[in-house]
């Protein structure tokens, strides 16, 4: 049965921290570390590194005071329409359908279904068919009911924290056995040398910090949901950053830099050393439960973001109805793994399904999380009255730094990624044609509500942008 109520706040501040981190956690920095070391040397390699987790904070600082302003389960889709107006929050609904969101579920997907086909081969389309089932399934299971969602989330999230760590161990172990890294046979060069290196670098350090502002959409369903926001954010990016600090420490000293620069898979090879062949499973197990960790953590947020959008455009009203039986926004949850699927079927006829997805996904992230950051001054200036419980330090200069950094990533990720990033940018401007086509956004009877001056969950939605 179909409601307009919306979700209620059931989620514990701590759950929602685990969601956050299962939202950014992902088996990313087992591609994305040999890279990184290439392009920056083992002087920097470190540094990037804690350079991504801090401007990562300083980001979900400017994230956590509108999600505690303007609790909304569309997240940052409700801070770029109430700062932008209507049509631009529709872009980004848009593109968080079409592009983002979906990208990085097949992303995921992809990246299992590519680490089982070097243990078990499933033929030449087996990557695709085993991608598409995955995603199948976590869709039937997030449609019995948010619970099971949040449940399965948190398990998940918890053993793939483990299992990381347990990836880190192989370091400790190594060293305390006194075992030196071997020697490589050749010293890889460096791919990229000054600016150039350090922004790919970024771009794929970036990739494996992604994620965080997608915790803004549960700012309608934490309990204590202004503080609790504040937690669960930082809370997750400290973690996070930790970890990847010790699966980098241990790489490094379990192969050498110039053995991790130049290794295709560091997981495994460190793993098998200190460990033997067993180490090859627990690599493939922990690269399934972080790819269902984010496909599932992704069709939780991209559903309510689409659920959100579809209620302010009243030809769209059919999936922004909430199931209050099963607790899930049921018909845009189903678009959501739908469009998911089709990328898979695209990206089955590619040459690398992941690469393709990193290609299609990444420019169009950078450019709408600009703006997001922009939001935030926006929205002090245009209602000063609405309490902020969470405040960015150094206003106006934190939220302007972020800006000028996302500007750069933007820019990087379409030099440096080139023309795989042509396809998602023409999805986007598919949308700016359909939204063309739907020519005046007439009046929902259900649109978001704006804030007015007492309080982020009151008044009604006017378009500030005419």
């Amino acid at each position: 049965m179909g409601s307009d109520a919306g979700p209620g706040r059931h989620l514990p501040v701590f759950q929602a921290l685990l969601i956050t981190l299962g939202m950014v956690i992902t088996t990313d920095i087992l591609k994305t570390a040999p890279t990184v070391a290439l392009n920056v040397g083992p002087e920097h390699f470190y540094l990037v590194w804690v350079l991504g987790g801090v401007a990562s904070m300083i980001g979900a600082l400017c994230f956590a005071e509108m999600a505690t302003a303007f609790p909304h389960p569309g997240g940052d889709y409700h801070f770029l329409r109430t700062a932008y107006g209507e049509r631009m929050g529709f872009l980004f609904a848009w593109s968080r359908f079409s592009v983002m969101h979906t990208g990085w579920i097949a992303l995921s997907a992809f990246m299992f279904a590519d680490y089982v086909n070097a243990v078990v081969p499933l033929g030449q389309y087996g990557s695709g068919l085993f991608a598409g089932a995955v995603i199948a399934a976590l869709v039937l299971l997030n449609l019995t009911g948010k619970h099971i969602g949040f449940i399965t989330q948190t398990l998940l999230v918890g053993l793939l924290a483990l299992g990381f760590l347990s990836i880190a161990s192989a370091g400790v172990f190594l060293v305390w056995q006194g075992i030196e890294p071997p020697a490589p046979a050749l010293s890889p060069g460096a791919e990229n040398t000054g600016m150039a290196g350090f922004s790919t670098a970024m771009i794929f350090v970036f990739l494996a910090f992604g994620g965080w502002s997608d915790a803004a959409t549960l700012s309608a369903e934490v309990r204590d949901g202004r503080r609790g926001m504040f937690i669960a954010m930082l809370g997750a990016l400290s973690v996070l950053m930790a970890i990847y600090l010790a699966l980098n420490w241990a790489f490094v000293v379990g192969l050498g830099f110039a053995g991790l620069a130049a290794s295709n898979a560091p997981a495994v090879e460190l793993l098998n050393r200190a460990f033997g062949a067993p180490g090859v499973l627990l690599i493939l197990l922990m690269v399934g439960i972080a790819a269902i960790a984010t496909i599932n953590s992704t069709l939780l947020v991209g559903a309510r973001t689409t659920y959100a959008a579809a209620r302010d455009v009243p030809q769209l009203r059919s999936f922004g109805a909430w199931d209050d039986r099963d607790g899930v926004p049921r018909k845009a949850l189903l678009a959501e793994g739908s469009v998911a699927l089709l990328l898979v079927l695209f990206g089955s006829f590619t040459q690398s399904g992941f690469n393709t997805m990193v290609e299609y996904l990444t420019p169009v992230y950078w450019l709408f999380l600009s703006l997001s950051s922009v939001a935030l001054i926006i929205l002090r200036r245009r209602f000063p009255k609405v309490p902020r419980p969470v405040k960015v330090p150094l206003y106006p200069l934190l939220p302007l730094l972020f800006f000028g950094l996302c500007l750069y990533m933007l820019y990087s990720s379409v030099t440096v990624v080139g023309y795989g990033a042509l396809l998602g940018i023409a999805v986007l401007l598919v949308g700016a044609v359909i939204l063309a086509g739907l020519s005046r956004l007439t009046p929902s009877p259900h649109r978001s509500p704006l804030p007015e001056g007492e309080g982020a969950d009151r008044g009604v939605l006017r378009d500030t942008s005419t």
